[in-house]
Parts: C-alpha cells; sequence; structure tokens
C-alpha cells in the first residue's frame, strides 16, 4: 500500500496510461480523481474503481472547466496529496503543412492544460500538508525528435521543461515535481497513429525499429513507472526527468 491514505488527481484517465494510474494507485491505496473530456467513459472508469474513485468532465484547455472539476474532486475525495498529468493530444502532418491554429490546439492541451491543473491544485496540496508530487507525463518525443511531429515534440520539450521550474519553485513547500517520458505504449493514441496505414503491421513495425526493446509496452508498465515518481521511494527526486522509452531516447 504504497499510497495508502494519499489523493490524487488524474487527467486522461478514462483510457490508456490514465486509467492505468487511476487503477494502480487506487489498488495502492490512493483514492483517485478521474478527469478526461469523456465523460461517460471517465464515470465508467469511475464505477469499476467502486469506493475511493470519483470522476469529473473536464476539458484541460479550458482553464474555468479545470478549476471547477479540481475544486469537485477535492471536495469529493477530501482533498489533494498529489497530481499525475496524462491528457494529451498528437498530430502527424509536416511543418509546412500546420497552421497557427494547430499550434495552439497542441499546445493547449499538452502544455497549458498541465500547467492549468498545477495552478488550481496546488492551494488544496498546500492545505493537506503531506508534501505531494506532480507527474507531468511528456514523452520521449520531447526528448529526441520525431519525422512530422514538429508541434507534438516541441510541445513536450516545453512540458518537461516547465516540469523542472515547478520543481524549483515548490521545493519550499516539500512538493516535488517530475518529468515522465513513456515511449511506445499500447494506447488508443499509438494504436491510431498505425491502424490507417495502407499495411499497419508495416508501419507497426517501422515504429518499432527505433527502439532497442522491439515491443509496445502496456500502459500498465508506464503506470508502474508513475507510482515510482508518486511514492517515498523517490522521496529524493524532484526535477528528473525519467525515461520508460525501450530505449528510444539514446539509440
Amino acid at each position: 500500500m504504497k499510497l495508502d491514505g494519499r489523493r490524487f488527481i488524474i487527467t486522461g484517465a478514462a483510457s490508456g496510461i490514465g486509467e492505468a494510474v487511476a487503477r494502480l494507485f487506487h489498488s495502492e491505496g490512493a483514492k483517485v480523481g478521474i478527469l478526461d473530456l469523456d465523460r461517460k467513459r471517465a464515470q465508467s472508469v469511475a464505477e469499476e474503481i467502486g469506493t475511493g474513485a470519483a470522476f469529473a468532465q473536464t476539458d484541460v484547455s479550458d482553464v474555468a472547466s479545470v478549476e471547477a472539476a479540481v475544486a469537485e474532486i477535492s471536495k469529493a475525495l477530501g482533498g489533494i496529496d498529489g497530481v499525475v498529468n496524462c491528457a494529451g493530444i498528437d498530430l502527424v502532418r509536416k511543418f509546412e503543412h500546420t497552421d497557427v491554429g494547430d499550434w495552439h490546439k497542441l499546445y493547449s492541451v499538452n502544455v497549458f492544460g498541465p500547467v492549468s491543473v498545477c495552478r488550481s491544485a496546488l492551494p488544496y496540496i498546500r492545505k493537506s500538508g503531506n508534501g505531494g508530487t506532480v507527474v507531468n507525463v511528456a514523452s520521449a518525443a520531447g526528448l529526441r525528435p520525431l519525422e512530422e511531429r514538429s508541434i507534438y515534440c516541441s510541445s513536450k520539450a516545453a512540458l518537461i521543461m516547465f516540469t523542472k521550474v515547478l520543481a524549483v519553485d515548490l521545493a519550499s513547500d516539500g512538493i516535488r515535481a517530475n518529468a515522465f517520458c513513456p515511449g511506445i505504449t499500447d494506447t488508443p493514441m499509438l494504436r491510431r497513429s498505425y491502424e490507417d496505414a495502407p499495411n499497419p503491421q508495416a508501419e507497426l513495425d517501422r515504429i518499432l525499429e527505433r527502439y532497442l526493446i522491439k515491443r509496445i509496452a502496456t500502459a500498465r508498465d508506464m503506470a508502474n513507472a508513475i507510482l515510482f515518481l508518486s511514492c517515498a521511494e523517490s522521496s529524493h527526486m524532484t526535477g528528473s526527468t525519467l525515461n520508460a522509452d525501450g530505449g528510444r531516447v539514446f539509440y
């Protein structure tokens, strides 16, 4: 029970890595707040988890939506001790074919979303008096570029640097902030990236060539690493960037 009695807000928790985090954290004794744009699926996940889980429909790109959801979840859980920002979107498009709207859309979710969630949750975390943790889920793509992903890669790089600065600013409060960089993971976003290709298996094989570990990670693999960053076992880590990327960054 590594998180016994602690209370977490998890964005993007209706599917993929976020859902795996919510389920794992709850199994480790935490109460979990499931924030997602997909209200029906968020409610379903919360109901499946049962006692100690709450949900709120949230558009992380909308500050008012985030503030309302964080307040709602804090009330439901009796406070907040930590945040895991998993919500994110991707766009595969050559740079010259992107426009300002594309840049605004991805940055509003991938960067300003975590910023809004952290700003909204911080007063509640301070009030808890238990220190606190923030894990921002970035990507290996924020450390090593991918073709046709100028917006995605740069937004994840910005999230990594935001996390480092956040760690500096919150150190005096005893609140730790770390970035997590997953590699290829079995999520709806990954499946969309190759299933629509003319030859899905060939496209998946091409993607896997970038990795030393030639398999798709499970969402639970990534949740295990996020659990480490959110529990006492990583108590001397802040401002760090933890990779679980199958060797992508250096290969």
